[in-house]
């Protein structure tokens, strides 16, 4: 089946300067008619002095479709390991947590129940429900830091401060690596309003690469087989008789129930490649899977983050071990944790800066707006939210790193295929 986008109307883009007076303008009128808006809540503080510093960490687990569990249990670990040397500038941290279960009733209801807890901010969450939870904060002034990136909501929303580029830098990252090793391409995505995405964003990656678009396969969300699907794509992937073609299912958790089909009907299909990004597969699925002997043995992988044995990840990983207390939902490997972690590293670093003075949501939103830089120990470029910061991609106006890693499973190892970040930058500019 042939995916088509949702309609979407686009603005018309204005010069740079005269946009960021609109949207300044505009953002007094709301707050002026607005008398929750923009944070002015009362008792929506963190408070100064020594008062606890309250946010709010969400994500779906014990669900059908994606679960990512070890990211609220990563926001709890980082809590007791920032309170263990005696909080933020002297102020605990205090993290509450909220199950989504991948709906979006639930989804609001966690973003209203951070608004009740009068949170400063929600950091460092997993939802599919953008349009859902993001309008309760927006109505509270409340700053969402570090969202995994699976909805645009994460990139069009003023109060959201993304610290990747979601889906769409990976998918189109995926697009330029796989398009200068593979010939046809097809790709298996859920069949849901963010998966319509995927196909548009992983041909502009395979367009600036010189290749033509993939063959795009739905499948239902909650999927519990894909022997349709796996037969589909292993045909269009030999179709051309001079290319090995690749495969590219991006289903989340999904992945590794595809990966069973696929490995079963491959045997036929030796040379068909195999490409996905972090988040459908990370290095305990492939050690889950068989390691060197796993079906994605020699996949290509595109990332946010530098590898999971990058020396970068040893004090996410020593945070883990001394007080996580053998939490098994969380993984250092797992994409959301690791979001997790750079998340409340920004919200460290901002509450840093504030000094002895008060956190609130519009306190936090402000030191963000004016160009606070936040450095991640080479996890990351150098993250700054200000207007100029943002790239020119009408659909992702919010995004403000959209560089990716490229990786590749080598004797059962996610490793560096190329060194360093690579821009996706103007490839996402150029999307269609």
């Amino acid at each position: 089946m042939t995916g088509s986008r949702r309609t979407r109307t686009v603005s018309p883009v204005l010069p740079r300067p005269l946009k960021a007076t609109l949207l300044s303008a505009g953002a007094l009128v709301a707050c002026a008619s607005v008398a929750v808006g923009c944070g002015v809540i009362p008792g929506a503080t963190g408070g100064s002095g020594d008062d606890p510093i309250t946010v709010m960490t969400w994500a779906p687990e014990q669900t059908a479709a994606t679960n990512k569990p070890g990211m609220p249990a990563m926001a709890k670990a980082y809590a007791r390991w920032v309170n263990s040397r005696g909080g933020i500038n002297g102020r605990k941290l205090n993290v509450l947590t909220c199950n989504d279960h991948n709906d979006n009733v639930d989804a609001a209801n966690c973003a209203r129940r951070a608004v009740d807890e009068n949170v400063v901010a929600v950091v460092g969450s997993y939802s599919q429900h953008g349009r859902s939870f993001l309008a309760p904060l927006e109505g509270a002034g409340i700053p969402y830091i570090g969202g995994y990136g699976v909805t645009d909501d994460e990139f069009t929303s003023p109060l959201s401060y993304p610290v990747n580029g979601g889906e769409p830098a990976l998918l189109a990252g995926l697009g330029e690596q796989l398009g200068k090793t593979c010939g046809p391409v097809s790709l298996i995505r859920p069949d849901t309003i963010a998966g319509d995405e995927l196909p548009v964003l992983l041909d502009s990656g395979l367009r600036a690469a010189g290749h033509k678009s993939a063959t795009d396969q739905r499948a239902a969300d909650d999927a519990t087989e894909y022997s349709r699907q796996t037969q589909t794509s292993l045909e269009n992937a030999t179709s051309d008789p001079y290319k090995n073609g690749c495969v590219v299912p991006a289903l989340g958790d999904r992945t590794d129930t595809f990966m069973d089909s696929f490995r079963r009907d491959r045997e036929d299909y030796s040379r068909v490649g195999v490409g996905t990004v972090l988040g459908s597969v990370d290095q305990s699925v492939i050690n889950s899977t068989g390691g060197a002997s796993s079906p994605y043995e020699g996949a290509y992988v595109t990332g946010w983050y530098p590898p999971a044995s990058d020396a970068g990840w040893d004090p996410l990983r020593k945070v883990i071990k001394d007080h996580a207390f053998g939490d098994n939902r969380i993984d250092p490997t797992d994409a959301g944790v690791q979001t997790t972690w750079i998340a409340y590293t920004v919200l460290e670093k901002v509450v840093d800066a504030l000094g002895d003075g008060e956190v609130s949501a519009l306190a936090i939103r402000r030191a963000l707006d004016d160009g606070l830089k936040v450095t991640t120990g080479g996890l990351t470029p150098t993250l700054s939210w200000r207007f100029e910061d943002m790239i020119a991609a009408v659909d992702f106006p919010r995004l403000i790193n959209a560089d990716v890693t490229f990786q590749v499973v080598s004797k059962g190892q996610l490793v560096a295929a190329r060194k360093g970040f690579v821009s996706m930058s103007k490839t996402l500019e150029s999307a269609d």
